[in-house]
């Protein structure tokens, strides 16, 4: 009787005992055989959740993503076919956590075919950096995955779009007072916004009133010729002149009424 290696033993053992499982769940629908798929499984769930890890992202919900990808993939299978399990569930699993990122994960929104490019961008980034001993220039990520440094670079933009801050968020600069938030140091009041109003207001009102009227209040408000002053150059008397800066003051107050 020829010797089999005890590791190829193993592994066809597994392999029908895999194959058992899925016969079970499949044609007589017992649950603990789908059960024990998932047991078996479960580990490489977690494995390819861990791929995607990031700080913003809790780990224990990319798994619970990636275990819903395992179900699927579990329910989804044709054992008939005779292929390995693990080459349907890989993709099924990785499948569900891009998913998840394009529809849950994302803080504004970003086209779906260049979010898929920022997560392959990010692992290749991860690997070289790896690999390198440092972080990976552009050039050089867009050299391993066959891309134009260009569209490596938009899609290193775009992945400042996944994460947002609130601006409600405690500043934690050492020289910025205890207290605060982001937004207290994002702009100002700023008092000259109703000047801007005042202005609009009164450039309408003076539009409304006569050449005469408006040289004078230009004479008196803006150039600060006193009324006699006023007077002379336009040869009138000085009472004239007060009469008929009330006058349009007057005016201008009815005018701002209206709007």
């Amino acid at each position: 009787m020829r010797n089999i290696p005890h590791s190829a033993a193993t592994s066809d053992g597994e392999r029908l005992r895999e194959q058992r499982l899925f016969e079970r769940f499949q044609r007589d629908g017992d649950l603990a055989a789908r059960a024990e798929l998932v047991e078996r499984f479960l580990p490489l769930a977690r494995k390819l959740a861990r791929r995607y890890e990031r700080a913003s992202e809790p780990l224990d919900d990319l798994i619970q993503v990636a275990s819903l990808g395992l179900l699927k993939a579990i329910d989804r299978f044709d054992a008939d076919r005779g292929d390995a399990f693990s080459s349907y569930a890989v993709p099924t699993i990785l499948g569900e956590l891009k998913r998840h990122f394009r529809d849950s994960g994302w803080s504004v929104h970003v086209p779906r075919g260049l979010q898929e490019r920022v997560l392959e961008v990010n692992a290749a980034v991860e690997r070289l950096s790896r690999d390198l001993g440092r972080s990976p220039s552009p050039q050089q990520v867009a050299l391993k995955l066959d891309l134009p440094v260009e569209r490596v670079l938009e899609a290193m933009e775009a992945g400042a779009a996944y994460d947002t801050v609130s601006l409600d968020r405690p500043r934690r600069s050492l020289d910025e007072e205890p207290g605060g938030t982001i937004a207290d140091g994002i702009g100002d009041a700023d008092d000259r916004f109703e000047l801007v109003e005042d202005r609009l207001t009164i450039g309408r009102g003076v539009r409304a009133l006569p050449q005469r009227e408006r040289t004078i209040l230009y004479l008196r408000f803006a150039e600060g010729l006193t009324q006699a002053e006023i007077g002379e150059r336009m040869g009138m008397s000085q009472m004239h002149v007060s009469r008929l800066i009330r006058r349009a003051i007057d005016r201008l107050r009815a005018v701002a009424q209206t709007m």
